[in-house]
């Protein structure tokens, strides 16, 4: 399981790097680059916003989603070992998976932050 883990986020370190070297490649010349310095910046603010709060959420609603799937599977384990403690369990596994929800909501307001306030 670990090793499925470490590999899955090495690909997906390796794909933010191939995006992110293809978002910051610039094919235009220099005299171009000078005639649009304040629109170039004014973009690049703007395109580095939004790749921010893009890859924080992403990355964050990926790891909510499988901190949900792993909280489920072990109270559905612990529910069929012991049968009789079928109430705590299940409440002991809703209030975990609103923390976890609640971390992915943070995050949420954070990128919204980065893109309005910012």
């Amino acid at each position: 399981m670990k090793d499925r883990v470490k590999r899955l986020l090495a690909v997906i370190m390796l794909m933010m790097f191939a995006m992110c070297t293809a978002a910051f490649a610039d094919g235009e010349t220099e005299a171009a680059a000078e005639a649009d310095a304040t629109i170039t910046v004014v973009d690049q603010v703007s395109s580095a916003k939004a790749w921010s709060a893009g890859i924080s959420i992403g990355i964050v609603a990926a790891a909510g989603a499988v901190a949900m799937a792993i909280t489920i599977a072990t109270a559905i384990k612990g529910i069929a070992r012991q049968p009789e403690a079928d109430g705590k369990i299940r409440t002991s596994m809703m209030l975990g998976l609103v923390f976890i929800e609640t971390a992915i909501i943070y995050a949420l307001i954070v990128a919204i932050l980065i893109i309005f306030v910012l």
